[in-house]
């Protein structure tokens, strides 16, 4: 009877562990755009390389908000592109995540796709990718 109980109780707990971890790291809470100047474009890591980017958003500059949007980037081809047209005012799509993951990235935003660059070449937007 014990044996019976504990087996319930582990993979309850399993279950439990594995819809935490859906929600929290692969389940997408938001997407959306955001406009501003990218600030910076780089790629670190210790063990996990990845792109990490911050963008300046204009509007109202008081301590109220901050006008930086911190985002991760996992296409090479997409943080390349930014990294081009760094100081460029830029319209990029991103996902929102509870968590980050070393893998993806430090933050919980990623951008997945260029709509526009302002001043630069036509072959600089990347199309976000369409999900039903």
């Amino acid at each position: 009877m014990l044996k019976k109980i504990s087996g319930t109780v582990l993979i309850i707990i399993l279950l439990s562990l594995a819809i935490f971890t859906y929600f929290r790291f692969y389940w997408e809470y938001a997407s959306g755009t955001k406009a501003g100047v990218i600030n910076v474009i780089q790629r670190k890591g210790v063990i996990f390389k990845t792109w990490e980017g911050k963008l300046i958003q204009s509007g109202f500059k008081a301590n109220i908000q901050s006008n930086e949007f911190d985002f991760s980037v996992t296409d090479d081809n997409i943080a390349r592109q930014l990294e081009r047209n760094s100081g460029k005012e830029a319209n990029l799509h991103y996902k929102r995540y509870f968590g980050g993951l070393p893998w993806r990235g430090m933050q919980g935003y990623i951008v997945d796709s260029i709509y526009e660059i302002r001043g630069a070449t036509p072959e600089t937007a990347v199309q976000p990718k369409i999900h039903d």
